[in-house]
């Protein structure tokens, strides 16, 4: 539906509003401080609607503002996930719009190949959820177990898999050159308190 034909049913859905609760112009003018002309002008689609006047009107029937303007419902929140298969992973992005922060959900199955470490443009962040992943970054090697996490420059050699002989479970957020994720596990100062 166009802008122009929401505004265009706000004064009919005003209107059918006010009537079905048994309120005059006057009593609504009376409730709200809006002249009864503005009033019946808003209600007859001559006068346009504005934040002005819908928020009285709406706190004087208990109706939320958008029951008022007809908006739109949103749709179900909920994300559908589609895991596919990347080599012998599962990955399922977390992300729908296209951007430069990206999320994945991945299970990496444990591998007896020979790691091959990467380079590309990107910096990623990862978190353990279940199990324990091996992180080769350069000439360094870590083992982050459930709840640890790890973050890094892309432009570094890397690989990452399962560590022994399960699969690990991780979330990825990687984002382009220079977007660094930012993580606080609580506020700074003294007993969790901001100083």
């Amino acid at each position: 539906m166009s802008i122009t034909a929401a505004l265009a049913e706000v004064g009919p859905r005003l209107r059918r509003i006010r009537r079905q609760r048994g309120v005059t112009l006057a009593d609504l003018s009376e409730a709200t401080g809006i002249s009864k002309s503005t009033l019946s002008r808003l209600e007859s689609g001559q006068r346009k609607p504005s934040l002005e006047l819908l928020l009285p009107i709406s706190a004087a029937h208990q109706v939320p503002l958008d029951e008022l303007v007809g908006a739109p419902q949103v749709g179900d929140p909920r994300v559908r996930f589609e895991p596919r298969r990347v080599g012998d992973r599962t990955v399922v992005a977390l992300t729908r719009q296209p951007g430069s922060l990206q999320a994945y959900k991945m299970i990496i199955p444990p591998s007896g190949e020979e790691p091959d470490l990467r380079t590309h443009e990107g910096y990623e962040w990862l978190y353990v959820l279940s199990g324990r992943l091996r992180l080769l970054l350069a000439t360094q090697e870590v083992v982050l177990r459930q709840g640890e996490a790890a973050e890094f420059d892309t432009r570094l050699p890397h690989w990452f898999g399962a560590a022994g002989g399960r699969p690990v479970e991780i979330l990825s957020l990687f984002g382009k050159q220079g977007e660094r994720m930012h993580v606080r596990a609580r506020p700074r100062g003294r007993s969790g308190r901001e100083s």
